[in-house]
Parts: C-alpha cells; structure tokens; sequence
C-alpha cells in the first residue's frame, strides 16, 4: 500500500514544495507497547557528540545506528549495528506502508522534555538528491515542527505512538524539522528514521 495511493492517510499541508503523508498506525505482529519496551530495553544506546558552528556538542538525546552502511552527518560518522529481528520485521512493514526500500534506520530516545533535535534537513550527499524519510514513532506524543528554509513557515505536527511520517521529493530541499524541548511533563519517545544510504 503506498500512502500517496490512500487519500485518508495524507497529512495535508498548506503548501506545494513538499512531498508528506502520514499513517496513523503502522501494522506490525505485536502492540505498540511491546515494540516500545523491546526497542528501549535491547537497544544499545549512546550518547554522541557533533560538531555545530565549529564548536563540539552532546546531542541532547540518545541515539544508535542499524544498517547496511556507514552514515556521517555533523562531523559524526556512525558505524551500523547489524539489524535485530525486531528492526527487520519493522522495516518490512515500513517499505510495505511507503512502497519505498530502506537500508538503514537511526534510532533516537527522548528521555523527557529535556531531551530535543535541532531544527535540520535530511540531505547529506548519500541520501541523493531527492530523500525519502520514513520516520516511525513509539510512546510519548511529541510535537514534529516544520519551518521554512525561506520564507520561515512554521507547522507543527503531533506524531503520537505508531504513527508513520514519511517525507520525500522535496520535502528536505525546502524544509527544516526537528523536535523542540518543553518544560511540559511528558514521558518517553522513541523514534525510528528509515532511509536508504547510496
């Protein structure tokens, strides 16, 4: 099933240089909060640091890489862990969702509000020239935000546990995203971006 072919699923956005659509819940064999405790429990987390206007920073989050090559954004380059039963089963329902083909997925952990990702675009060279982004989400609702490389637009995106997000064509020439801090009590996130290295 593409998502693009399912009128239902589309998130619509009020603008013509971007390429979105979202699914509610991506169907898998076991509930989302199996998929949650697994992922969080087995997965070996780090704390990386990348290199921002020159200077070095600890990414406010925890992350791990899996796939089937070498991924280097920020002055960072990640090594791949080999995929876990959990990640392949979790891949094979994503490219059946998307009509899309991933080798590799960045796993990230939001502890709490504290935790965040700068506002950025998916477009490093191995990514070609046009990215397809499918970004799979587990626990806590956080706030997905959208803004404008140009004309500075911004939208805001609730992505809530088992929704699938998936950008492409355009989408990472023309727009930033990222996850905000909030002083808001809110529990745990984790989130999957898949894509397919070059």
């Amino acid at each position: 099933m593409d998502l693009f072919d399912t009128p239902r699923t589309l998130v619509p956005l009020p603008i013509d240089d971007a390429d979105l659509a979202l699914l509610a819940q991506l169907p898998l064999s076991i509930p989302n909060g199996a998929v949650f405790a697994r992922l969080r429990d087995e997965t070996p987390w780090r704390a990386e640091s990348v290199v921002v206007y020159g200077k070095r920073h600890l990414q406010p989050r925890l992350s791990a890489w899996y796939g089937d090559a070498a991924y280097t954004y920020s002055g960072l380059r990640l090594e791949p862990l080999p995929w876990s039963a959990l990640l392949r089963e979790i891949r094979a329902a994503v490219e059946a969702a998307c009509g899309e083909r991933f080798n590799s997925v960045l796993l990230n952990r939001y502890r709490d509000g504290r935790d965040s990702m700068g506002m950025h675009s998916d477009d490093e060279p191995e990514l070609g020239p046009a990215p397809v982004i499918a970004s799979l989400s587990y626990g806590a609702t956080r706030p997905f935000v959208l803004r404008h490389k140009r004309d500075k637009r911004t939208l805001r995106l609730p992505l809530a546990d088992g929704n699938l997000l998936l950008m492409r064509g355009p989408t990472q020439q023309n727009w930033l995203h990222g996850i905000n801090k909030t002083t808001r009590a809110v529990g745990e996130r984790l989130n999957l971006t898949f894509r397919y290295i070059g």
